[in-house]
């Protein structure tokens, strides 16, 4: 039962890294151009990580790096521009 519950509350918490990573996208408009290599960078160490933690049965690490890699690849997507007809 407290492994279910540690398990459901890093899951919310992942979560949540998305409307994050989001409000940071938005607020850091000028950072996004010049560091998309090091976005995609700390991206790729967040999933590595995330996987290094599965692999050890480290939950703290599991969710900690996979929260790292959903906020910062929430600044790799582009916003698409509406057109005006």
């Amino acid at each position: 039962m407290e492994e279910t519950l540690k398990l459901a509350l890093g899951i919310i918490l992942l979560v949540l890294g998305i409307p994050i990573g989001n409000l940071l996208r938005k607020e850091t408009l000028d950072e996004q151009k010049e560091g998309q290599r090091w976005f995609k960078i700390l991206t790729t160490i967040g999933i590595l990580g995330g996987f290094v933690g599965l692999v050890l049965g480290e939950d703290w690490i599991l969710f900690t790096f996979f929260f790292i890699a959903i906020v910062s690849s929430r600044s790799l997507i582009k916003k698409k521009k509406k057109s005006k007809r």
